[in-house]
């Protein structure tokens, strides 16, 4: 790109229009070369280009979404805030890979909605409140963007996303408030739900997803991020419930660094440390069932439900449904002694 553009295309997230590009003096003979098949540049949309290098080192989801955000922002001259799935994405809250991939704005003024060329304007005649810059482009805030996110996609996205808003800080009320704004919206009476199970302590969407799953067995209530104390270390376990254990493991543990990870060693000395914390935790008096990404779909959902069941079954025979006093007394002192340092 010329440095009159890259300017511009750094300035916006990577992308430029045709029109810009006409402005810094390229001509159409010069953009058909450009975007050609197996041009330096891609169409991210009808209109707006990015460079193929950086397209192709978007091989993530919300990357390349991301980018189509920036277009479709881009090419909106009426007046919008990009929201629900954009704007979860321009806030890095995690999403539960939607059906359909569309870019999302609100648009102010009336009611109603539609979707056309990938995009889905949401029209509103009630007031946005606060909203977000990220990157020169305004976006809802946390606790609408997770209530719109439970509204559009259902109960699983809604509380994987409004795990992560009160993660970041957003108050419960908040949560609350917007939900009361959308009183006869669509999607409303799931967003209220998912705002009533959401728990800031999940540091993970497979936390979310697990624990969504220990509700819907009738186990509970469900105890986030519980440290236990063994020989002067402190273990923290993603969930408790009574005497029971269960911990989600994500690949992240294991895979390196370098390939997206947080492993520093090999896997085996990863996995091989996983089962001691295990022994010495459970040498406690609890029990432990663990649950990993591909336990929480389709057929193995409903397979993990029991195996949770029949693992929480014998962990009540044989310690019982209530936490002991010595070793609920020693989290609480935990918690308010050393907080928890949440996972990278």
């Amino acid at each position: 790109m010329r440095p009159a553009l890259r300017a511009l295309a750094a300035q916006q997230g990577g992308v430029v229009s045709r029109r810009q590009c006409l402005a810094v003096g390229y001509t159409e003979v010069e953009l058909r070369g450009l975007t050609a098949v197996h041009g330096p540049w891609v169409t991210v949309r009808r209109g707006v280009y990015a460079e193929r290098e950086l397209w192709e080192a978007a091989t993530g989801y919300d990357e390349r979404a991301r980018l189509h955000d920036r277009a479709v922002h881009l090419m909106t001259e009426t007046e919008h805030v990009m929201s629900h799935d954009s704007a979860a994405r321009a806030l890095r809250l995690p999403l539960l890979q939607p059906r359909h991939e569309l870019s999302h704005l609100t648009r102010p003024g009336v009611g109603g909605s539609r979707t056309e060329r990938g995009v889905k304007h949401h029209l509103t005649r009630v007031p946005l409140g606060d909203t977000e810059v990220v990157d020169d482009v305004e976006v809802t805030g946390l606790a609408r963007t997770g209530v719109d996110v439970a509204r559009e996609h259902g109960l699983a996205a809604g509380v994987v996303a409004l795990d992560a808003v009160l993660a970041r800080g957003a108050s419960r009320r908040a949560l609350e408030l917007e939900t009361t704004v959308m009183w006869c919206w669509p999607g409303v009476r799931t967003a209220r739900e998912a705002v009533a199970l959401a728990d800031g302590g999940a540091e993970s969407p497979g936390e979310s997803l697990t624990r969504l799953l220990l509700v819907e067995l009738g186990l509970g209530p469900v105890d986030t991020q519980f440290p236990v104390s063994v020989g002067g270390r402190v273990y923290w376990v993603d969930h408790r419930v009574g005497c029971h254990l269960v911990e989600f493991d994500g690949q992240l543990k294991v895979r390196g660094v370098a390939d997206g990870g947080v492993a520093t060693r090999p896997a085996e000395d990863v996995l091989w440390d996983e089962r001691r914390r295990q022994v010495a935790i459970c040498g406690e008096g609890l029990g432990m069932s663990r649950v990993e990404w591909a336990d929480l779909f389709g057929s193995r959902r409903e397979a993990t439900g029991r195996r949770i069941l029949a693992e929480h079954a014998v962990t009540r025979e044989r310690f019982g449904d209530r936490l002991p006093d010595h070793l609920a007394e020693r989290a609480a002192l935990i918690r308010r002694t050393t907080p928890r340092r949440r996972s990278a």
